[in-house]
């Protein structure tokens, strides 16, 4: 068993329960327990691996796109949801890790949460913060290595503007919790500008953007704009760039007769574009499109075909077009993939 130990924070310190873990290989060992977990789950589990702490529960979910131990290993700031500990919970962990392969899992209890009924749960909230927070947070991690190999002092403005963004997301999720989708749509923005800008939020390398200059100047909140984009754009990049969409591909070149070319391994890259409409704008793919049967689900806050998926992010678009008393419409698109077309 590893020898490493968590930083020195004080498991008494925690009034939920709490375990203190170090990494080892695929798997962790519990390093130690505070009063709260022994008491709460009548066990002393300090040397017992991690993994056989998580299996005790029939449910397992998480606020990322993998199980609960390859996030706690790979050292992942994600929430995870486990149910079915005899009467107890369920729960909402809260993974805490540090730079020396060791962390916490702080254990909260979800019926001690007011009001779960009538408001989003902690679990549905921490989806919500992890999706969209999610891109500039890569972008943040992807300048600050650049910048510690390259010393460009450009790169550590683009993790300082990643930053603000993510700030800015935590106000949104915090106002979209307490009083509804507030928006405030009083300022003149370019919807180009706003595309543009929710590009470089996704720093995608399998798929690539057009955007129109004839977009139209809109009344609009310039950050919630910018969100809507960011997710329209998040949605073709992750389900326009899967294994799926290239074996699709070769099965209907196979089923043709044609054969494929180039590498057989690599997802094929998809076409985002940015038009204007005679009403709106709207945001078009060559992906694979959104088969008629789902639409009238696609919608709904946690529908997701992707393992891992929140389903939050088409959820959170509709909102913010209904917020500024926008419509949206869902059709196929002139290239085979999917139309967003937004009527202002």
């Amino acid at each position: 068993m590893s020898d490493k130990r968590p930083a020195a924070i004080p498991l008494s310190d925690f009034h939920d329960p709490v375990l203190a873990y170090a990494i080892e290989g695929k798997d962790a060992y519990v390093t130690a327990a505070n009063e709260s977990f022994e008491r709460r789950f009548n066990s002393e589990p300090s040397g017992t691996r991690l993994s056989t702490v998580v299996d005790q529960f029939n449910r397992q979910d998480t606020t990322g796109d993998r199980d609960p131990l390859t996030h706690i290993v790979r050292g992942d700031r994600v929430g995870i949801r486990l149910e079915g500990y005899g009467h107890e919970g369920p729960f909402f962990v809260r993974v805490i890790p540090s730079n020396d392969q060791s962390g916490y899992l702080v254990f909260s209890d979800l019926r001690d949460c007011p009001d779960r009924e009538n408001s989003p749960g902690v679990d549905q909230v921490t989806s919500v913060i992890s999706h969209d927070l999610r891109n500039p947070l890569d972008v943040a991690k992807a300048h600050l290595r650049a910048a510690e190999e390259t010393g460009d002092p450009e790169h550590f403005e683009s993790v300082a503007d990643a930053h603000d963004r993510m700030e800015r997301i935590i106000r949104d999720v915090l106002t979209l919790t307490r009083d509804g989708a507030v928006v405030s749509p009083s300022e003149e923005v370019g919807v180009e500008t706003a595309a543009r800008n929710a590009w470089q939020t996704i720093d995608s390398e399998q798929a690539s953007l057009t955007v129109s200059e004839s977009l139209p100047t809109v009344t609009a909140d310039p950050d919630r704009l910018q969100r809507l984009f960011e997710n329209l754009f998040r949605n073709s990049v992750e389900h326009g760039t899967t294994d799926d969409r290239a074996e699709s591909t070769d099965q209907d070149a196979r089923d043709s007769g044609h054969s494929t070319s180039g590498d057989g391994d690599a997802p094929t890259p998809v076409m985002i574009s940015v038009q204007p409409s005679a009403d709106g704008f709207y945001v078009a793919d060559d992906g694979p499109g959104i088969p008629r049967a789902e639409r009238d689900v696609v919608f709904e806050a946690g529908y997701s075909t992707r393992d891992g998926g929140t389903g939050l992010g088409l959820a959170i678009v509709e909102r913010i077009v209904e917020a500024h008393g926008w419509e949206l419409t869902l059709t196929d698109a002139d290239s085979g993939g999917v139309r967003f077309a937004v009527s202002v």
